[in-house]
């Protein structure tokens, strides 16, 4: 049986944590993203497809190459963190589902329905992005998930000749708290929610 978090972890990963714009100049390592990846890799997706690629984007030289795509109001706090993560989708990712769902032919199952392949892919590199981002946070990071970029402008950067295609980005550091907007309000449980 599995115990409830205690609030100390809640709080880092729900009640407490913000989606940050402003960063302290704080670096994140190489072994943190490693660290990270190792985390988000283990979450749930549909046959274990695992469609999500992740660039981790450090370098003065890929930032420079990603800033031409961004949208104005995005481009100084993807400037300023230390990390952006472009989450993409790999549209070939049933390719790999002999090694990652061996237990029977999935690699079938998409080859031919493009239909198929187009949701499978996009809902699940979704989900591990999601899954991405509650890893930072269980791993003392603050994260900035963000749309407002040009998705051809990034695929023609990074993913040229590939069948991989950009899905959204995560600016990724330590988050300047002194720069935090009150909290939006929420949808209620009544909102939102129904019990059948």
């Amino acid at each position: 049986m599995h115990t409830p978090l205690d609030n100390s972890t809640l709080n880092q990963l729900f009640t407490q944590a913000r989606t940050f714009s402003a960063w302290q100049d704080k670096a994140v390592t190489t072994e943190q993203l490693h660290e990270l990846y190792e985390l988000t890799k283990l979450a749930p997706t549909s046959t274990n497809g695992s469609p999500a690629r992740f660039v981790f984007i450090t370098s003065p030289e890929a930032k420079t190459k990603l800033k031409p795509a961004l949208a104005e109001g995005n481009v100084a706090k993807t400037m300023n963190a230390p990390v952006t993560v472009i989450v993409a989708t790999d549209y070939n990712f049933y390719e790999h589902l002999p090694q990652l769902f061996p237990q029977t032919d999935a690699k079938s199952w998409f080859v031919g329905n493009q239909a198929l392949i187009d949701d499978t892919a996009f809902r699940n590199s979704s989900l591990q992005g999601a899954y991405l981002i509650m890893a930072a946070r269980a791993l003392g990071l603050d994260t900035g998930a963000m749309s407002g970029f040009d998705n051809t402008a990034v695929d023609a950067a990074f993913f040229a000749g590939t069948n991989t295609r950009s899905n959204f980005l995560i600016n990724l550091g330590y988050g300047d708290v002194s720069k935090l907007h009150p909290r939006n309000p929420r949808l209620s449980f009544e909102q939102a929610a129904l019990i059948v």
